[in-house]
């Protein structure tokens, strides 16, 4: 049944704009409210990998990221001011330096675009919720208090939420000891302005982020009890002569601050109708960069399952895979991130050269290549096998990036659409699951015709199809018989394959036979079946 009743996203930063934006253009009512005054001017998170690139382009960012992104040629990891080894970066898993304020630019845009507004000073209060949708009460800006229905919530107001204390979930984990120190600054000296520079001795940790105006992001570690107010530029020059290249010159300060790093979760991402999104259900350290990237998708994940079940083409039950997938995403974030903090901060000295030359060798083998950029770059994310990805599930990221299988993103090879050439996962609709079909073998269209033909009818609010020829021509014509006996390269074993893609790009289902079986099972679990046609009756 379709829902009326607004979804109310609390928290307008990164992670509550992304839901918003992402609800809006997909026609769901929501109300996106924050209890700052205003955008904070902050620049806070910086690095925006692949994945969220993608997502930002396709809520209309494309130019917003050309003009503010700085893209990052590679990672550069010294000890004692010698490099050890360097991670570069190709076109699919390069990131991009954007500072939050503009990110956040970028996604007010898009909320605009899509119709959507922010209630800046107001606060969410309370909220309870029963069988049928979310009660908030909300204090506004002119102090006044009002108490509304929501058919949904999804709160991403941040590591402090009160969303979650209100649904009664803890935030377990730990505090790392260290403080942590962030600066924005201008540096003359020699160092590469596209690059990010990692400084590992036994001074301590110094990373240096270049930034799309010519300046640096510096990260490093502070003694216990430093507050901003300490960090003079005396200071912070001090740390850098100690733990850097040497021959750097820092002047103009312009954002400066000091912070613990905290490694916590929530043991669910969801309790009834009320959802958790970004730093409101898990917090790690900022070792490489994958905080604002893991929030944003979190909400990319929630909104377009929001979206299905709002419209009542989708069974609720879909919800129960939110917090499977993400929590899969962001346990990996979290390991990677603390053997990332830890490998920075080590004291002993053979601890040091184990790590050097692990890395070396590491750099030598390509397993940067092949291993670690893809999955930085958030392409290699698995989903496990759950209510919304049919099994089996390869978890090998080596072989995924190429291949179409069931709980990975679909491969985003370029296609031709009509005269355009596009990706194949950007050319998906995302406002629905789609049947992508690749026959090797003209004659099978006549056998999967009436199979593709039944789940269309059945499904008509839910499903388009979408069919791959052998030359990479993408076409939306659901007559299977024209094909050519080309077969596409993106699909292994070589045969019959239809795979059903969701609207974020992850693959559901595959199927290899004509009649369809796994995706017609697949189906039958998350779709609310539409209405048998009315027949009029005769005389």
């Amino acid at each position: 049944m379709r829902q009326s009743l607004p979804v109310l996203v609390v928290g307008a930063g990164p992670v509550g704009l992304t839901a918003a934006a992402e609800l809006a253009r997909r026609g769901v009512p929501v109300r996106l409210v924050d209890k700052a005054d205003g955008p904070s001017p902050l620049t806070k998170a910086l690095m925006v990998w692949p994945r969220t690139l993608e997502v930002f382009r396709l809520l209309g960012g494309a130019e917003h990221i050309e003009t503010r992104g700085l893209p990052v040629e590679s990672f550069r990891y010294y000890s004692d001011a010698r490099q050890i080894c360097r991670i570069p970066f190709g076109r699919e898993t390069q990131p991009a330096v954007i500072t939050q304020p503009d990110v956040e630019d970028l996604l007010r845009k898009a909320l605009a675009d899509a119709g959507g507004t922010i209630e800046w000073s107001t606060t969410l209060s309370t909220l309870s919720q029963d069988d049928d949708g979310v009660t908030a009460t909300l204090l506004g800006p002119d102090g006044q208090e009002s108490t509304e229905r929501f058919a949904y919530l999804v709160g991403a107001d941040g590591a402090s939420s009160l969303v979650r204390k209100q649904i009664g979930l803890e935030f377990q984990g730990a505090t790392y000891a260290n403080v942590f120190i962030l600066a924005d600054v201008a540096v003359d000296g020699d160092l590469q302005r596209d690059a990010v520079h990692y400084y590992c001795s036994g001074a301590g940790i110094l990373v240096m982020v270049p930034l799309y105006n010519g300046r640096f992001r510096v990260f490093t570690a502070g003694p216990p009890g430093m507050k901003p107010e300490d960090l003079t530029e005396e200071v912070l020059q001090d740390y850098v002569d100690r733990r850097g290249p040497g021959g750097l010159r820092l002047h103009d300060v312009s954002w400066k601050t000091t912070f613990n790093i905290h490694a916590r979760h929530t043991e669910k991402f969801q309790v009834g109708r009320v959802f958790l999104a970004g730093d409101s259900a898990h917090v790690h350290s900022p070792a490489g960069g994958q905080g604002l990237n893991t929030g944003v998708t979190d909400a990319h994940n929630l909104a377009w399952k929001l979206a299905l079940v709002h419209r009542g083409t989708a069974t609720p039950a879909l919800f129960d895979s939110y917090g499977v997938e993400r929590a899969a995403v962001a346990a990996a974030v979290v390991k990677q991130a603390e053997v990332q903090t830890k490998a920075w901060m080590l004291k002993k000295k053979w601890q040091s050269v184990a790590r050097d030359v692990a890395a070396g060798l590491a750099q030598k083998l390509g397993l940067f290549d092949r291993y670690y950029s893809p999955w930085l770059a958030g392409l290699t994310n698995s989903y496990p096998e759950n209510f919304a990805v049919s099994g089996p599930v390869t978890r090998s990221a080596g072989t995924a990036r190429d291949r179409i299988l069931s709980g990975h993103l679909l491969p985003a090879h370029d296609i031709r659409v009509g005269s355009e050439v596009a990706g194949l996962r950007a050319s998906m609709p995302i406002d629905r699951y789609t049947l992508l079909i690749c026959l090797p073998d003209p004659s099978l269209g006549r056998q999967a015709q009436a199979a593709v033909d039944g789940l269309l009818a059945t499904h008509p609010d839910l499903l388009t199809t979408r069919v791959l020829t052998g030359d990479g021509v993408l076409s939306d014509n659901p007559r299977l018989g024209w094909l050519a006996s080309s077969q596409s390269k993106l699909f292994s074993p070589k045969s019959f394959t239809v795979a059903l893609v969701r609207p974020d790009g992850y693959v559901a289902a595959v199927d290899t036979t004509p009649d369809l079986p796994t995706l017609r099972a697949h189906l039958t679990t998350i779709a609310v079946p539409a209405a048998p046609a009315h027949k009029e009756k005769t005389a």
